[in-house]
């Protein structure tokens, strides 16, 4: 049974893509690992990356190539100032040498040593292997980004049932998260606070869950202060920023905080309501889209869902919401993202778009349910809810960029994550036909069945109909 924290879930990281761009960089940083540990980095003197299937037909839109140099130069996403990116990818270019981590410098052809093959590997969607070169041969390892910045080898992801979970509550479906809720009386989110304490302390969880507040409010905040066309060629001109603007009015603040605050004091009529949940959660992404600083929920080009319901929650719903609401909802979004993982997928390269907003927007109702009074089983009915209705959704990026039709799918994923926890809060959940785990299964099964080309390959749907030419 594996374990999953909710901080495996809710990663801070860089955008546009946490499989695509977050996955490579972190395989990036394995692979400076592997040759330190081998004694192998003052022996190197030219490192090539090769890209396959999803990872090499969506790369250039998804910022893989840029990725991994900068996991390759020793950078680390979570913590990097995120204006710092473009110096190290221009100093790259424009010598033509990398300071492999941070330690030597050798040369590095960007147009030679980065290969996109268009080919899959037979592993996963997602696959990408380093060489080094030395004097005396050459060192390869092959990596796999499966969703979500999670990043495995072949051989470690086949011998997940070998790993021995040391939570007290080990879950892998929501039938037995159920079990334990109702044995211990406790909520969803209690039981995950038990599990989480097994790994940390109560000081270290707090904090970590609050960084995680913090970076997502910071996000929304830069996205509705930022205006002008996103990069990629697409020319998508950002609509937080006037969208913002018209509902903000007049009132003063000079940060996420105060900002928070003032927007209590707007109007809150259905049509306002809509508006400030689309309004945060293109934020989010508009900035995830400019390889801006988010929060992986479950993945980057999802990751508006979440921080777009629970400010919801906190501007609209509960003006007296606090740290402990913060806390309560990540955890319970983060435990309904681990079953969809361990279940199906969370990588769009093997599930289409139903893996990435379907998933973030059953973990954005299963936990404002909690939130709103909702029992253990209406909160994993919210989540079926959420998800049943995003069954078969593709995966059809234009240019490949995580831009349209992705960026507004986050503002749909965030009103359906409302709507469905609503409906749980309304419902019997003796009544309900349909459990958490046969919609979790039900979209496995839509993700096999689903043609590549809906796979985050750009090769189908809107990626084909709507070219460059008509942007």
């Amino acid at each position: 049974m594996e374990c999953i924290s909710v901080f495996d879930m809710l990663k801070i990281g860089v955008g546009p893509s946490s499989s695509h761009t977050l996955g490579p960089w972190r395989a990036a940083e394995k692979f400076l690992a592997e040759l330190r540990n081998q004694n192998q980095m003052d022996n190197i003197n030219r490192v090539k990356v090769d890209l396959f299937g999803s990872l090499s037909l969506t790369g250039k839109g998804h910022a893989t190539d840029l990725a991994v140099m900068l996991g390759l130069s020793g950078a680390d996403p979570e913590y990097i100032p995120v204006e710092s990116i473009d110096v190290i990818i221009s100093a790259i270019n424009n010598k033509n040498e990398i300071f492999l981590g941070n330690e030597i410098l050798i040369p590095f052809h960007v147009n030679t040593d980065i290969v996109f093959n268009r080919n899959f590997l037979p592993f996963h969607a997602n696959g990408l292997t380093f060489t080094a070169y030395t004097d005396k041969g050459e060192y390869t390892s092959t990596f796999y980004s499966i969703g979500g910045g999670f990043v495995v080898k072949e051989k470690e992801d086949n011998h997940k049932s070998d790993i021995k979970c040391a939570f007290p509550f080990p879950i892998d479906k929501a039938t037995e998260l159920l079990e334990y809720c109702q044995k211990e009386n406790k909520k969803i989110s209690e039981i995950v606070y038990e599990n989480e304490k097994s790994m940390r302390s109560e000081e270290g969880i707090h904090n970590e869950l609050l960084r995680i507040w913090d970076t997502m409010l910071e996000c929304m905040y830069i996205g509705c202060h930022t205006e002008g066309t996103l990069p990629g060629g697409l020319n998508v001109r950002r609509r937080a920023y006037d969208m913002h603007k018209n509902l903000i009015g007049v009132l003063p603040y000079d940060n996420p905080y105060s900002w928070l605050q003032i927007i209590r004091q707007t109007e809150v009529k259905f049509r306002q309501i809509l508006k400030w949940v689309s309004c945060f959660a293109l934020a989010v992404n508009e900035v995830n889209a400019s390889l801006g600083r988010v929060v992986t929920a479950p993945t980057n080009g999802s990751a508006g869902v979440i921080p777009a319901v629970l400010m919801y929650y906190m501007v609209i719903e509960n003006h007296e919401a606090n740290e402990n609401q913060i806390k309560q909802f990540l955890m319970v979004a983060g435990e309904i993202g681990s079953i969809f993982k361990k279940g199906a997928t969370i990588s769009a390269a093997m599930g289409g778009c139903q893996a990435e907003i379907g998933v973030s927007s059953a973990m954005a109702a299963g936990a404002l349910c909690e939130l709103m009074g909702g029992t253990p089983e209406q909160v994993l009915m919210a989540a079926e809810i959420a998800m049943e209705h995003h069954l078969g959704l593709t995966c059809d990026p234009i240019g490949g960029l995580v831009q349209v039709p992705c960026i507004e799918r986050n503002t749909m994923g965030a009103i359906k994550a409302i709507n469905a926890a609503e409906l749980a809060l309304e419902t019997d959940a003796k009544n309900a036909k349909v459990p958490l785990d046969k919609v979790v299964n039900t979209m496995w099964e839509t993700a096999k069945d689903m043609n590549n080309k809906y796979k985050e390959t750009s090769e189908g749907g809107l990626a084909v109909a709507v070219g460059l030419a008509d942007c």
